[in-house]
């Protein structure tokens, strides 16, 4: 469905929405929490990405609750991440299909009505600001709901009725701030959780559990088939697509440039995106003109091959979008650009990568308090001012820095 008509929807009837729910949360009975949750929801709607910045969190909740079941509430395109990081158990699913206004209303009432039956004692609510998230949250009867406040900001309205209140804080990284989520079934403090804690208390595993035997080497089998060339040699990945946020695409000028020296320097080079991101790789792979620069575009048919296509690889130099946070699953060399928004909240978790970030004095743009909705007139000098020759040097220096075994498949 279309990200504007979302943002819509989401102001115009949630704001009224929410505050007829804060009414009702007044007059309301209200069932008393348990002690310890014995079930858990979380809601995490839209960001595949985030998916993996959370991968912390679902930690920390099965350490402090070992006997809770947890649940996930989320869209149903981006299921095949949370099943491939094995977060939950995959009958613990719920899904919302918002590929369309009546399949989203459709799927909307049935995961009501699955929430209500479950009868969580805790939700976490991990939008920022969303409304249709809190709603959920309120709506599955949960005497515990858990999500980011607004506390003495204007604006950002989503009623009244979330009562363990998170203080959202855009100079911490999100993963940090899905900590918080967690830790504020308990916290005491106000604002909520004065704790400090390092996400790499919370390593993510390798290789992926999702995986299923032999499935990695089948994949890696095809890519040899299909591409003699690779066989042997270094393969660079290119990410230059925006997806459903073209502002965040550095020039496809500048993509060639970096696929050249790449080329000059013995990589055979890959241009990888969604089958929508067709025409830009066909129209880069052609630019370049070489025959070891391929477009990949559409080639991996799932996240699950696109995780086992990074894995091949010896580096990933990619826009910020789901390439830069799954690269975390296999530790591959990255270099992230940055620039609409910042790697200070949604850089990729580990070591292995490198953010590339001018910080103008409008940037970053998109942010939780404008629903991600830039003013940017499309000039996204943030990101333009970022050299080729700068983000070739960044990648030498990650490569160096940074040399993984290539992923295998679980025993």
């Amino acid at each position: 469905m279309n990200v504007d008509l979302q943002r819509a929807i989401d102001r115009y009837l949630g704001v009224p929405l929410c505050a007829l729910a804060s009414l009702l949360e007044r007059v309301l009975p209200r069932r008393t929490p348990p002690s310890l949750p014995r079930r858990i929801v979380v809601i995490l709607l839209s960001e595949m990405g985030s998916l993996v910045l959370a991968q912390p969190m679902f930690a920390l909740l099965r350490a402090r609750y070992p006997e809770a079941s947890l649940h996930v509430l989320l869209f149903g395109k981006n299921r095949e991440v949370l099943d491939l990081m094995a977060s939950v158990p995959p009958e613990n699913v719920i899904t919302i299909d918002d590929r369309s206004l009546g399949g989203l209303l459709r799927t909307l009432f049935a995961a009501i009505r699955t929430l209500r039956q479950l009868r969580p004692d805790a939700v976490l609510d991990c939008e920022l600001f969303a409304r249709i998230s809190s709603l959920l949250a309120w709506l599955s009867g949960a005497p515990l709901r858990v999500g980011f406040h607004r506390h003495t900001q204007e604006g950002l309205y989503r009623g009244s009725f979330i009562n363990r209140r998170v203080l959202y804080n855009p100079y911490r990284h999100l993963s940090l701030q899905f900590l918080t989520l967690a830790r504020a079934l308990v916290s005491k403090t106000h604002p909520l959780d004065k704790e400090q804690q390092d996400p790499g208390d919370f390593p993510l595993t390798a290789p992926l559990p999702g995986f299923t035997a032999g499935e990695v080497d089948a994949f890696q089998a095809r890519i040899v088939d299909d591409y003699p060339r690779f066989s042997g040699r270094r393969l660079a990945l290119l990410y230059p697509s925006g997806g459903i946020l073209p502002i965040r695409a550095w020039p496809p000028a500048n993509w060639r440039m970096v696929a050249s020296g790449l080329l000059a320097e013995g990589y055979v080079v890959a241009i990888i995106g969604l089958p929508a991101d067709k025409p830009l790789g066909r129209a880069l792979s052609e630019a370049v003109a070489h025959p070891d620069c391929v477009d990949l575009t559409g080639y991996t048919r799932s996240v699950r091959e696109l995780v086992a296509l990074l894995g091949r690889a010896a580096l990933l130099i990619t826009n910020d979008g789901g390439p830069a946070q799954f690269s975390s699953l296999t530790g591959v060399p990255t270099v992230a650009l940055f620039g609409p928004e910042t790697p200070r909240l949604y850089g990729p978790l580990g070591e292995h990568a490198s953010c590339l970030h001018l910080e103008l004095p409008c940037s970053p743009c998109l942010t939780a308090y404008n629903h991600r909705n830039s003013p940017c007139d499309g000039d996204n000098q943030c990101l333009r001012r970022i050299a080729p020759e700068r983000v070739l040097v960044e990648a030498r220096a990650v490569v160096t820095r940074i040399r993984p075994g290539p992923i295998k498949d679980t025993p």
